[in-house]
């Protein structure tokens, strides 16, 4: 499978290869696809990120490459995730174990291109997975867009991170000593992801974490709709003030911060 504008190739760790697509030229920054794949917003998100000045790794996870996203092809990829041993959809206090072959893919990352370090933009069921992928010191600009893992199956679950404690004892050392910094993104009535989430992420953080919460309350000045989820991809509004517009700016700016 190819993607326009991309070369495409593997990348092993330990013992799990995956196809990865590449584009552009500067500091690294993996973008992780948000189900059902990598599709055509995705790409377009990536090609801004690219075209930015970095390095886009696009991995691919699941799901088939510029797919065309229906209904059926969603349920379907989410029932392949359901099972699968590399994604943990209800764990609370736990990462997927797919975010070990991410953190190696931006240590190597780092180590080819050099710099500050890498970022990492994570979206739905992988927004979290930026969050994870910052206890390697390589990643230096995690951005959780979206973040609903884990899925908010019961109360308990709505305020919790889908990080293991001593991740985020390591991610918040690292705020304190290092300077980390995350971005996070959503929309106010999303309902995959719960308000208690974002809280958490403020409270456990602190200074460390920038929160961009856009209202899509009933009645709100944009007429963004309640059923809003995907901040910099499918509900990305490229008007100038338009808040998503907003967003993808700041993440942008945010990486050349962190970066550059």
């Amino acid at each position: 499978m190819s993607i326009q504008g991309y070369s495409a190739s593997e990348f092993t760790h330990e013992g799990v290869t995956k196809t990865v697509y590449r584009r552009g030229r500067g500091p690294g920054v993996i973008v992780i696809t948000e189900v059902p794949g990598i599709h055509d917003a995705v790409v377009t998100f990536a090609n801004l990120v690219a075209d930015a000045g970095f390095t886009v790794v696009l991995p691919d996870l699941f799901g088939v490459p510029m797919k065309p996203v229906s209904g059926g092809y969603l349920a379907n990829t989410m029932l392949k995730l359901c099972v699968s041993k590399e994604f943990k959809l209800l764990a609370g206090h736990e990462s997927s174990p797919i975010t070990e072959w991410l953190r190696g893919l931006a240590r190597a990352l780092h180590k080819e291109l050099g710099g500050k370090g890498v970022g990492a933009i994570g979206m739905c069921l992988t927004g979290n997975f930026a969050l994870s992928m910052a206890v390697e010191p390589s990643l230096m600009a995690p951005v959780m867009s979206q973040p609903a893992l884990p899925l908010p199956v019961g109360k308990a679950r709505r305020g919790q991170l889908a990080l293991a404690p001593d991740e985020l004892a390591t991610v918040k050392r690292r705020i304190k000593d290092e300077g980390l910094k995350v971005l996070g993104l959503c929309f106010t009535h999303d309902g995959k992801v719960p308000r208690e989430r974002f809280e958490t992420l403020k409270r456990e953080l602190k200074d460390g974490f920038e929160a961009i919460e856009i209202d899509s309350g009933p009645g709100n000045a944009h007429g963004i709709k309640q059923s809003a989820h995907s901040v910099l991809t499918v509900d990305l509004v490229r008007e100038t003030g338009h808040p998503t517009e907003q967003a993808l700016q700041r993440t942008l700016s945010f990486l050349r911060e962190r970066l550059q």
